[in-house]
């Protein structure tokens, strides 16, 4: 079993020691936190994965297609402009593994009721299991918070997705993000009504 140092420190202030915690203690809690939150994320996202993977009769996998890449920068190449690209479109597996995030995103959030603050909308993602390291704020979507969660964890994968806060919960569009580019530098058109699994 891992040592857990700030959870030492509680044991002994819960017996009646005095404890001193040391800025180093709580930093690498924190750091270890982050490391089982991704940890944890990269199991979620592996065994959605193996679901979305076809298998042959012979038992081996089918090789995934490749997606082919458009990456077009647009607007003024002015180096103080950000550059912004078009999605990726996304393979079967990442399709099938983007409903998936979809359907946890989705369920999740309808038992949540209204999200009308980044904060809660960032807070319920990670109660979902997505390291806050993931979840990136976007502008707002008319008075809606808006966050893109990046669900790459293998080289050559795409899959993002993009939840808007409502009334009533979120709504989840996945896109693909090209390989290298932040996942807040694809450029999305607006979706006006709810996106159908």
């Amino acid at each position: 079993m891992r040592s857990n140092p700030l959870r030492k420190s509680l044991l002994v202030a819960a017996l009646g020691g005095a404890v001193v915690l040391s800025c180093i203690g709580v930093g690498s809690a924190a750091a270890a936190t982050a490391d089982d939150a991704e940890t944890r994320f990269v199991e979620l996202a592996t065994s959605i994965r193996d679901y979305c993977t076809p298998v042959r009769p012979s038992g081996g996998v089918i090789d995934r297609p490749a997606a082919t890449s458009s990456v077009s920068p647009s607007g003024n190449l002015d180096s103080a402009q950000p550059v912004s690209v078009d999605p990726v479109p996304l393979n079967a597996v990442e399709r099938c593994a983007g409903q998936q995030h979809q359907r946890r995103v989705h369920d999740g959030f309808w038992q949540a009721g209204a999200n009308r603050s980044y904060e809660a909308l960032h807070a319920k993602l990670t109660e979902l299991g997505y390291p806050a390291s993931r979840i990136h704020r976007m502008p707002d979507f008319s008075g809606s918070p808006r966050a893109r969660v990046d669900l790459r964890v293998l080289g050559g994968d795409h899959l993002a997705v993009q939840v808007t806060g409502t009334y009533l919960g979120a709504m989840i569009e996945t896109f693909g993000t090209p390989e290298g580019v932040d996942v807040t530098e694809v450029r999305l058109k607006p979706i006006i009504d709810r996106p159908s699994f």
